[in-house]
């Protein structure tokens, strides 16, 4: 029994295979999006940020505002190095609002080397 088809074969499948695995983009970029199906409650919750339907921010049971929001959220969580701020937002409230509270996030870690995380509440279906 010749083999010499066979090997044409499997050189063939191979290139088809190289040629098909270039066209899977490598730089697409992973999200972990959040799901509203399941509902998880988080072990540890440092500070929850609230902000309502006319865009006022609340930082535990304190009003804030967009310029005093970094330092509330300080205040909060000064003795944790890894904390969690939940965000639980109006679902009419614009993206920007939301993007604020992750900037303020964002230069607390910068400014004190901390790696914390902020996770946006969902309700269950």
């Amino acid at each position: 029994m010749s083999s010499s088809s066979m090997s044409d074969l499997v050189f063939l499948l191979l290139i088809f295979f190289m040629i098909t695995s270039t066209l899977i983009s490598p730089n697409a970029v992973k999200l972990l999006l959040p799901t509203a199906n399941n509902s998880k409650t988080m072990a540890k919750q440092n500070v929850t940020v609230y902000i309502d339907e006319n865009q006022n921010y609340q930082v535990g049971d304190t009003p804030a505002d967009s310029a005093s929001l970094q330092s509330l959220i300080v205040s909060g969580i000064d003795t944790v190095q890894n904390a969690c701020v939940v965000l639980r937002s109006d679902r009419t409230v614009p993206v920007q609002c939301v993007v604020t509270v992750i900037d303020a996030v964002n230069a607390i870690n910068e400014q004190y080397g901390t790696q914390h995380k902020v996770i946006l509440a969902t309700a269950s279906k």
